[in-house]
This record gives C-alpha cells, sequence and structure tokens, in this order.
C-alpha cells in the first residue's frame, strides 16, 4: 500500500481529472480534506463496488451469527428450509 493521498477541496477541484486518474490508476483512495481534516474520499468505481459487496457479506454473516446466538440463547430450533418455502407460497 502506497502512501495516503490527501487533496484540499480547492486542490481536487482545481485537479479534478488529474485526482479521479489517480484514484483509478492506483485503485487507492484519494482523500478530500478540508481545513487539514478529512471529509471524503474519491476511489476507484471497481473498488467501491467490490468494498459494497464485501459489507453485504459481512452484514449477512453478523446476521447469520446474531440468529444463531438467539436460538442458543432461547433453544429454539431452525424452522425447516421446505417449512419455510411452504409458509411463503413457494412450494
Amino acid at each position: 500500500m502506497s502512501e495516503p493521498v490527501e487533496k484540499s477541496i480547492s486542490d481536487a477541484r482545481r485537479e479534478l481529472p488529474a485526482v479521479i486518474d489517480a484514484a483509478r490508476r492506483t485503485h487507492e483512495p484519494v482523500w478530500i480534506s478540508r481545513h487539514g481534516r478529512r471529509i471524503a474520499a474519491i476511489i476507484d468505481a471497481e473498488q467501491l463496488e467490490r468494498l459494497q459487496a464485501l459489507a453485504e457479506d459481512m452484514a449477512d454473516v453478523l446476521d447469520a451469527e446474531a440468529a444463531r446466538a438467539e436460538m442458543r440463547k432461547t433453544a429454539e430450533e431452525p424452522v425447516p428450509w421446505e417449512q419455510v418455502k411452504a409458509d411463503l407460497g413457494l412450494t
């Protein structure tokens, strides 16, 4: 991983095509700052899609673990998939 690139809003506005090219070329974010504080980032669209997919996968993992923890706590048995489909009218 390379050194993070950080631009002020005014520099980013002035250099927007170069900033976008840098994010696409390096696959690293270009941080945008205001008064020395990071407020946004420009990242490659493919990287964003990958991050969103990973975040969705992690949310699913966390939801499944929460469901398993609730089942352990309540000693409930899982509902069989065939029953779920039947209840939803999918069979």
